[in-house]
């Protein structure tokens, strides 16, 4: 009876270490996560469009998708993304203001711990 226990604790502590540390259902295969604009005019909105696939073994959820600052709109799918299925998040930049800049979108999806960081910079010219 005291073996079959521990037999019993042993492969309930094994199979809590595998889940624990398996690699996540949800998973995205993205085409870029950093774009170049180089030299863009300015008041001349730009668009980063970053594409990627579900490669997860579930249907993937983006719960946000917020820019840096108030100068980024950001566009993503509201719906589910089946497996194998490919979509996009766009992020639109102001261009107000003259000079470098930086920034980035982060992007929160059910069932993931960490968030994506996707990123954009260039420079603003007259």
């Amino acid at each position: 009876m005291q073996k079959q226990f521990f037999g019993f604790l042993f492969t309930l502590v094994t199979l809590s270490f595998l889940f624990a540390f398996s690699p996540a259902y949800n998973a995205i295969s993205w085409t870029q996560t950093s774009i170049e604009f180089g030299k863009i005019e300015h008041n001349k909105p730009v668009t980063a469009t970053y594409e990627f696939v579900n490669t997860g073994k579930t249907p993937l959820i983006i719960q946000s998708a917020k820019g840096s600052c108030g100068c980024t709109g950001v566009e993503f799918s509201k719906e589910a993304i089946p497996t194998g299925q490919s979509s996009n998040i766009k992020a639109t930049f102001n261009a107000a203001k003259i000079g470098a800049f930086s920034k980035t979108v982060t992007v929160t999806i059910t069932g993931e711990n960490e968030p994506i960081v996707l990123r954009f910079n260039g420079e603003v010219v007259n």
